[in-house]
């Protein structure tokens, strides 16, 4: 049974307990906050912030990132063209770790949340405990997307010896940055409530 079920409305700023009132607008009584059984166009809003997140994600990758200059020369390099540098010079668990961070975990998430959204609208079948597992996974990854962004803010801050060696952030820093935070806000935007909604249609029959 839901909390829905039961009469109850969870406040999503402080998760105070309510009894729902049919027809009226009600406010949490400990922050005031606006109660909803859903999020209001929380599918909607998602589905906003992750085309606009996979719109951004083609430049991220296909600008440059970050340009390295030693001795007054250098060329600005991709995601992909910096690790590949990276395997060249002989520095496989960076690399590994530079592509995990910027390739795999920004697409699982593009991906991953697309799938819930599209599980949830069209009722595939996919079990609750499948779909809150994505969630959490999405949501627990995410804190890894900023690790490239991390790097190249300190590498710019701590190299800058004039025309010896110095390091440029480049636009594709600024698009890879965008879209972590866009997926960061559609992770935040979607109410894993509606995963638990219609439960007894999406659950494969024996």
């Amino acid at each position: 049974m839901r909390a829905l079920d039961a009469g109850i409305l969870v406040c999503d700023e402080c998760h105070q307990l309510s009894h729902h009132v049919p027809g009226e607008l009600q406010r949490c009584c400990r922050c005031g906050a606006p109660l909803h059984a859903r999020r209001p166009n929380s599918i909607a809003r998602t589905w906003a912030l992750l085309l606009a997140a996979a719109l951004l994600y083609i430049p991220a990758n296909l600008l440059p990132i970050m340009t390295v200059n030693l001795f007054g020369q250098g060329s600005p390099a991709t995601i992909m063209e910096g690790v590949l540098e990276l395997i060249h010079a002989g520095m496989l668990p960076i690399a590994l770790v530079v592509f995990v961070a910027s390739i795999l975990v920004p697409t699982f998430k593009l991906v991953g949340i697309a799938l819930l959204l599209y599980s949830v609208q069209r009722h595939l079948p996919l079990s609750p405990r499948q779909r809150i597992f994505m969630f959490r996974f999405i949501e627990w990854i995410g804190r890894w997307s900023m690790l490239d962004i991390f790097v190249i803010a300190i590498l710019v801050a701590l190299v800058s010896f004039g025309n010896l060696a110095s390091i440029e952030a480049g636009a594709g820093a600024m698009a890879f940055a965008a879209v972590v935070i866009l997926t960061m806000l559609a992770a935040i935007t979607f109410d894993p409530r509606l995963i638990w909604d219609n439960t007894d249609a999406d659950l494969p029959h024996e």
